[in-house]
């Protein structure tokens, strides 16, 4: 790829139903019904912000002049409510593009991964390419970390920003969690295996990848049907090679719950 007019596009994966957040709602933290979708997180405006959790996050590519087009993954029939979540003054040169999710995160990237492939123009399909694949409820991700991924995935060819863990992991084991102590309270498992934390860390997004493999990856995994892929860099893992990490911030949280808002 070359490093000085790389062919990059941001893949923002918006297409949950978020579930977790609706049944968790405490009175009064999102509206009512009647403000259309608005227990998903992504349309929500973030405290503080005219911006939307969705329209924060796109806004984060946008900015980078070496993305070319920003590919929105949302469920059916929400492109209407997905286009007014985001920011009036987008920059005017950068093409946003809406598509279909899937029953899955693994499926919605796919289908992103597959609209590029079909319409990418054929000049630019013959150069090697990079995806930037971020999830939609990350709407603090910093645009000098976008940068950095750019840089990386240009020498390494994948990369994710990775953070360290602080507490000591634990392997549990939860089988047995319907035996009683002698006390007669249930036990919550057993601790099976101590972890080394100095090699463990959390994946965040954006995850960045060469376009051709990661969309063969893709292709590989959907015919490993009985296994879900929770994020990208596992895919590439399983059936192209190695991913790099580099550091990533802890700011750039995910929006899971109500009180992940505020």
């Amino acid at each position: 790829m070359n490093p000085n007019n790389p062919n990059i596009t941001a893949i923002i994966v918006a297409a949950g139903s978020s579930k977790r957040m609706a049944d968790n709602l405490p009175p009064g933290i999102l509206p009512d019904d009647s403000q259309p979708n608005s227990s998903k997180k992504e349309y929500r405006t973030l405290p503080g912000s005219d911006s939307t959790v969705l329209g924060s996050a796109v806004m984060a590519f946008a900015a980078s002049k070496r993305i070319n087009k920003i590919i929105i993954v949302i469920p059916q029939g929400h492109e209407d409510i997905a286009r007014t979540s985001l920011p009036a003054n987008l920059p005017a040169n950068k093409e946003i593009i809406f598509v279909n999710g899937g029953p899955s995160r693994q499926a919605s990237v796919y289908n992103a991964l597959c609209w590029l492939e079909k319409n990418q123009p054929q000049e630019q399909a013959k150069k090697q390419a990079a995806v930037l694949i971020h999830d939609g409820e990350r709407p603090w991700i910093k645009p000098e970390l976008i940068e950095k991924i750019i840089d990386a995935v240009i020498l390494h060819r994948a990369v994710i920003p990775f953070l360290p863990v602080t507490d000591t992991p634990k392997e549990i084991d939860f089988s047995s969690s319907d035996k009683t102590h002698s006390t007669g309270s249930q036990s919550p498992g057993f601790i099976i295996r101590h972890l080394k934390r100095s090699q463990l860390g959390l994946a965040q997004t954006p995850q960045a990848f060469i376009f051709p493999d990661i969309l063969k990856a893709h292709k590989m995994a959907r015919e490993n049907n009985f296994y879900e892929y929770t994020d990208d860099a596992e895919v590439w893992g399983e059936f192209i090679g190695k991913v790099t990490v580099i550091p990533g911030c802890t700011e750039n949280k995910k929006i899971t719950f109500p009180e992940d808002l505020l």
